[in-house]
């Protein structure tokens, strides 16, 4: 399997990522980890949501937002009472043939209205984008063998949608009966 992206920026300038079907320059921070002796650094930062449920009483005041990381071991539910202290939700897809995150994503989408950003990282590829997407998925961090350029075809791959989703495109029924 490919080396997974680095989970926290180094002194090498903002991460990339796909967002509104662009390329842009990020300042968010994943942490994948968080020492507990250290302070979090400032600046927009994405947490374990484990590591936010245990210590979010005792996060200092900082300076930037905090956003949490969740995997397939967490339940939505538990993440959707606290919706509103996040401006960001990363969303970890560990593998590709891991998809409960894509369940997460429609989840905190159509039954819990998050209006926030939800973002694909980890094992993210090419061939995922258009169906993480669809599933209300509005940013991503690719995993690093992927040329971004490239990826972004992906969300053109299919010109008609057969069902409803999350991304709210009408599906070819509803389209071909107003024709009518």
């Amino acid at each position: 399997m490919p080396p997974r992206p680095p989970t926290t920026k180094t002194g090498c300038g903002p991460l990339r990522v796909i967002k509104d079907n662009r390329i842009f320059e990020d300042e968010w921070q994943r942490l994948e980890s968080v020492d507990e002796d250290q302070p979090l650094p400032e600046g927009e930062l994405i947490i374990p949501f484990r590591f936010w449920i245990e210590h979010h009483n005792e996060l200092p005041e900082r300076k930037g937002r905090l956003g949490v990381c969740i995997d397939g071991e967490d339940e939505t539910e538990e993440v959707a009472r606290h919706l509103d202290d996040f401006p960001l939700i990363a969303l970890d897809f560990p593998a590709f043939k891991d998809g409960r995150c894509y369940t997460h994503a429609r989840l905190l989408r159509e039954r819990y209205r998050y209006q926030g950003e939800l973002r694909a990282v980890g094992d993210v590829l090419r061939d995922q984008l258009f169906f993480m997407q669809r599933c209300g998925i509005d940013s991503f961090q690719l995993r690093s063998d992927q040329d971004m350029e490239e990826a972004l075809k992906a969300f053109k791959d299919f010109s008609v949608k057969y069902q409803t989703a999350a991304d709210g495109a009408p599906p070819i029924y509803d389209v071909r009966s107003k024709r009518l």
